[in-house]
């Protein structure tokens, strides 16, 4: 990890490796970075080339730049609304040689005022939080992570409008909104997938990846859960490690 002044940011941007090395990503030294929801993420956006993929609040690009790094040839698009960070995504993209355009705009806008035709995959790590009094205020650097100003809904219905029909959504969540999700993604979509992201086998899933198809019909298919820890003192299970290392992926 080295860190290095990046001019858009106040202080240092730092560069860690991702996917056993295959990534670079530069992130602010301060304030939200990346982790283990945008590399679970990621796994699970299976875009084939050439297929085009959107994901909505991209930040720095870690999601982006492990799907480019996994799905050769797929033509992603992010949209980020803060203009440092967009600019570090670009810079990130540049870093990776990804097929990765980075735009600028708000979620709550609206897919339409992106003036795109729609995609063949949506994918996103909406903000977990949508009632200020639901936890204590976090720093201002993590805010936008964190607090979704305009409520879940605003995600759910731009992610529905950005996919064609039969296109597909994927999402990562709090494992205790999956009701929530379940009842937006359904206003247009279903045959949903859902695998619950469990710290402990023997422990109740704090994170649900859930799959829709913009108009599908088909049942819900609860999948089989991945179990992040064991009690042998390995940092991760076998499995979560062959994730995070990008030698296995998220199948639906």
């Amino acid at each position: 990890m080295t860190v290095a002044p990046f001019p858009e940011f106040e202080g240092a941007a730092v560069e860690n490796a991702l996917l056993g090395g295959r990534v670079r990503l530069r992130q602010p030294a301060r304030g939200y970075r990346a982790g283990m929801d945008a590399a679970l993420l990621a796994a699970a956006a299976a875009a084939e080339a050439p297929q085009r993929l959107i994901e909505a609040d991209c930040g720095a690009g870690a999601v982006l730049m492990q799907i480019a790094a996994r799905r050769p040839g797929a033509a992603l698009t992010g949209l980020e609304r803060d203009p440092a960070m967009a600019a570090l995504a670009r810079e990130n993209a540049a870093l990776n040689g990804a097929d990765a355009r980075i735009v600028e705009g708000d979620v709550a806008a609206g897919f339409r005022a992106l003036d795109l035709p729609p995609f063949d995959w949506a994918v996103s790590n909406p903000p977990f939080f949508d009632d200020p009094g639901a936890l204590r205020a976090p720093a201002e650097g993590k805010r936008g992570a964190w607090m979704a100003d305009d409520g879940l809904k605003a995600w759910t219905a731009f992610l529905l409008k950005s996919v064609r029909e039969g296109g597909r959504i994927v999402v990562i969540h709090r494992a205790d909104r999956l009701a929530d999700l379940l009842a937006l993604l359904g206003e247009t979509a279903g045959s949903f997938a859902v695998r619950g992201v469990h710290p402990y086998a023997d422990e109740p899933a704090k994170r649900v990846l859930v799959q829709a198809i913009k108009t599908g019909k088909a049942p819900l298919r609860l999948l089989p859960p991945l179990v992040l820890h064991d009690r042998s003192g390995a940092k991760h299970t076998a499995e979560a490690e062959a994730v995070l290392r990008g030698e296995a992926g998220l199948g639906w």
